[in-house]
């Protein structure tokens, strides 16, 4: 009978260096939990401020967005906001805008936040719409670059729309600071000021909640923010503005804050009757609405059609598709044009076929836009009007 082989002694337990140490791993997993817990906390006592019973419905809020620093305020659009048509229709109208704009820079908008905060594409879509060259870096991808761009713009932007009396609902930092709210107020004032051929929805508001900390807490409160009201007032406010294309070659050099070359007021090459009495004379505009109104009436009667209100009842261009056929004394086929228009391109369509109609009976070209004029604009209106006026004021 062999005897076992003698068994290898068992190995001595390896020493553990201070850092493997029991207390050493207790100590780092306790840090690591308070340093977990420490912004658990702080992000839950953010959602307790959003969803504080002041506040009609929960917010997503974002880690960061909670991360404050004392007396820090942050702004964010509560999700039943953002959820809303009229809301979700503006934004879309004001991309596909963006977009047109800027079709031959073959720049895109897919959502506003995260394409305009750096400045790049604001830069491009103000340097198109008022003809300008701004004296800004092309490419910057720092934040101090960025926001460097940014002020170039926006002191360009409050040249034009500052003399107008809107307010500028939006600064650097929040821009910058990715707040759609600020970005959207910015974009509405440019389309109105710019006469942009689109249609705003009306009465768009949203609920931005507000948070802020103080004395090391959170708190919110929710806001409304009206981004558009309606189409008459938006244009009423632009009512007397122009732009100005006074061109060196084919741009103009704008430095930092000096925006002056493209502040409205029009080129005199520009500039019509219109212009002036708008600008000097509005005491005497009721005396051409006046005398316009006669003259369409005298037409359109016989249709048994009367107009109260030049701005309102020309917008949708289905009487002036009717009165250049009694002005030219011939019957319009209703296949042309669309007797009830129920959207802006519809609308569109009417007021451009009447423009056709206008050139084959040897008036010039109108100055206004199909789109200005379904936009309520009343300038754009008269002159359309006035045109008319003058060729045939002595037909009965």
């Amino acid at each position: 009978m062999s005897s076992a082989p003698p068994r290898s002694p068992a190995p001595r337990p390896r020493r553990m260096k201070k850092d493997e140490s029991f207390l050493g791993k207790l100590g780092g997993t306790l840090a690591r939990k308070k340093k977990a817990k420490e912004v658990s906390d702080l992000q839950e006592e953010g959602r307790h401020a959003i969803n504080s019973p002041m506040s009609p419905a929960s917010a997503d809020v974002h880690p960061e967005d909670t991360l404050l620093e004392e007396n820090e305020e942050r702004t964010m659009i509560d999700p039943t906001s953002k959820d809303d048509p009229k809301f979700k229709e503006l934004v879309k109208v004001l991309i596909d805008w963006i977009n047109d704009v800027l079709v031959e820079e073959r720049i895109i908008v897919k959502q506003l936040e995260e394409d305009l905060y750096d400045g790049q594409v604001l830069q491009k879509l103000l340097e198109k719409l008022a003809d300008c060259k701004l004296n800004v870096a092309e490419v910057t991808q720092s934040k101090i670059g960025q926001k460097q761009k940014l002020q170039t713009v926006l002191e360009a932007v409050h040249g034009l729309l500052r003399p107008h009396g809107w307010a500028l609902q939006w600064t650097v930092d929040s821009i910058h600071g990715k707040n759609l709210v600020a970005i959207l107020h910015l974009l509405v004032a440019l389309a109105m000021h710019f006469r942009a051929p689109i249609r705003l929805p009306e009465h768009v508001s949203v609920q931005v909640v507000v948070v802020r900390k103080r004395e090391g807490l959170l708190h919110s409160s929710h806001v409304t923010e009206e981004l558009t009201t309606t189409t008459e007032m938006m244009m009423g406010r632009f009512a007397v503005s122009t732009a100005v294309r006074r061109k060196s070659g084919s741009h103009m050099e704008v430095s930092l804050g000096a925006f002056r070359a493209c502040r409205p007021g029009a080129d005199p090459a520009e500039r019509d009757a219109f212009d002036t009495l708008f600008d000097h004379a509005p005491d005497k505009l009721s005396v051409v609405k006046k005398s316009l109104i006669t003259f369409v009436n005298k037409h359109l009667n016989k249709l048994n059609l009367e107009v109260t209100e030049l701005e309102t009842q020309f917008a949708d261009g289905v009487y002036l598709v009717l009165l250049m056929g009694l002005l030219e004394d011939y019957f319009v086929p209703l296949h042309n044009f669309y007797l009830t228009p129920d959207s802006f391109d519809q609308k569109v369509h009417n007021v451009a076929f009447a423009f056709e109609l206008m050139l084959d009976g040897g008036l010039k070209t109108p100055k206004a836009r199909p789109e200005d004029v379904v936009n309520l604009d009343l300038k754009s209106t008269l002159r359309v009007l006035y045109n008319l006026f003058t060729k045939y004021k002595n037909l009965e």
